[in-house]
C-alpha cells in the first residue's frame, strides 16, 4: 500500500496548511495515484490557479514486486516554472523534468513542488507500507 498526504502551503498562510488531502492504493502492478490540476484523472488536486502545477504533474506507479516509483511528467511548456525535490530521512535529491525516481520500499518522506516565481509550494508526504 502507498499511501499520499498532500498538503497546499503559501505564504500568505504563513506558514499554515490548507487542502489537506490523503490517497492510497495497493502495491499492485499497474497501479495508479496522479498528483496535479486536473481532478478527473489526479487523486491528489491542487488549486486551479497554482499554474505551476500542471494538470497531471507527479505520477506514482506501482510495477513488479509492488515497486513504486514517481514520476515527475513534462507538461505543455519547455522549462517547467516549479521545481521539484525528494526528501527521504536526510537524503534529498531534485527530481529532474521528466524524470523518474524509485521510492524506498517500506520507506517514507516526501515530495516537495516549489513555485519558482511565488512563495508557495506543494508538499506530498508518501509512506509505502508493506
Amino acid at each position: 500500500m502507498l499511501e499520499l498526504t498532500m498538503a497546499a502551503v503559501s505564504a500568505a498562510e504563513e506558514g499554515a496548511t490548507a487542502g489537506m488531502l490523503m490517497a492510497d492504493a495497493p502495491s499492485e502492478p499497474g497501479a495508479l495515484l496522479r498528483v496535479g490540476r486536473d481532478k478527473s484523472v489526479c487523486r491528489l488536486a491542487t488549486p486551479d490557479d497554482w499554474l505551476f502545477v500542471s494538470r497531471v504533474h507527479l505520477e506514482f506507479l506501482c510495477g513488479p514486486e509492488g515497486v513504486w516509483q514517481v514520476t515527475w511528467l513534462r507538461g505543455s511548456q519547455a522549462e517547467p516554472s516549479s521545481e521539484v525535490r525528494l526528501t527521504v530521512g536526510e537524503y534529498a535529491q531534485p527530481l529532474a523534468y521528466g524524470g523518474s525516481v524509485t521510492l524506498p520500499r517500506g520507506g517514507s518522506g516526501e515530495i516537495v513542488v516549489v513555485d519558482r516565481t511565488a512563495p508557495r509550494s506543494v508538499n506530498v508526504g508518501f509512506y509505502h507500507e508493506l
